[in-house]
């Protein structure tokens, strides 16, 4: 029984769920005030059939009045005349129509009073319809503001702050990282560069200083070394114009 019970609660629960989702203030709202107008149309027409009633009523009680006073004027004329009998008969004629505008006239009071009744109603009704309809833009603006308020706040319930900015920390880490890196990279290349150079002089140096070696030597008549001076071949003359053009030009150097 507990476990029927627990099942429908939950239905209800479900069905409140879905009635209140299907309830949008604004229809609902726009639906009252069109009810309350009906019944107001409504009013408006019995009023109006009690008025037509009552003008109705009136004008039988007017008409029966006046047949009464007519067969009084009769009954007066015929016992003038002598004619008691047809008096007498003229005077339950008019006793019939009296009694017809007395119970007409009755009857008109109690409309009077039933019309005055509904035209009040229908003021009052007409006074609630004007109010209801102030209320419903009233109600719709707070409706919407709200409906606004919820969408903004489940917008902001599904973001979430702190993991954008951990995002941004983290991408902010990683550009900084790369910069570090593109920057050694630099670093490293520069160095290659100047080693480079400085290796270029180094090794430029060894030979500038070979050659001035070699240009002091020649300078100093060492044309030959001590092993071809021992030699006691005669000179060949076309190597000798050759060595004078070498040394030319290393002087030139």
């Amino acid at each position: 029984m507990g476990l029927l019970d627990r099942i429908w609660r939950l239905i209800r629960a479900n069905f409140n769920s879905l009635v209140n989702q299907a309830e949008d203030p604004e229809k609902i709202l726009e639906q009252a005030v069109i009810d309350m107008q009906n019944d107001v149309i409504q009013l408006r027409q019995a009023v109006a059939q009690a008025i037509a009633t009552q003008k109705r009523t009136e004008r039988q009680a007017a008409q029966a009045q006046a047949n009464a006073n007519e067969w009084y004027q009769r009954a007066q004329l015929a016992l003038q005349k002598g004619e008691e009998g047809l008096a007498r008969e003229a005077l339950t004629r008019r006793k019939s129509f009296q009694d017809t505008a007395n119970a007409l006239k009755a009857q008109i009071d109690q409309q009077s009073s039933i019309v005055a009744k509904l035209k009040q109603n229908m003021v009052a009704l007409e006074g609630k319809l004007a109010e209801a309809r102030t209320k419903k833009d009233m109600y719709i603006a707070r409706a919407r503001s709200a409906q606004a308020s919820q969408q903004l706040n489940d917008v902001l319930g599904r973001m979430n702050p702190d993991g954008a900015m951990a995002a941004f920390e983290r991408m902010e880490e990683r550009v900084q990282q790369l910069e570090a890196q593109a920057e050694a990279v630099a670093e490293l290349n520069e160095g290659d560069d100047i080693d480079k150079r400085f290796r270029a002089l180094e090794s430029g140096g060894d030979v500038d200083t070979e050659l001035a070696a070699m240009k002091a030597q020649l300078l100093r008549g060492g044309s030959a070394s001590p092993r071809l001076q021992s030699q006691s071949q005669p000179l060949d003359p076309e190597v000798e114009a050759d060595l004078k053009q070498l040394r030319s030009q290393l002087e030139e150097i």
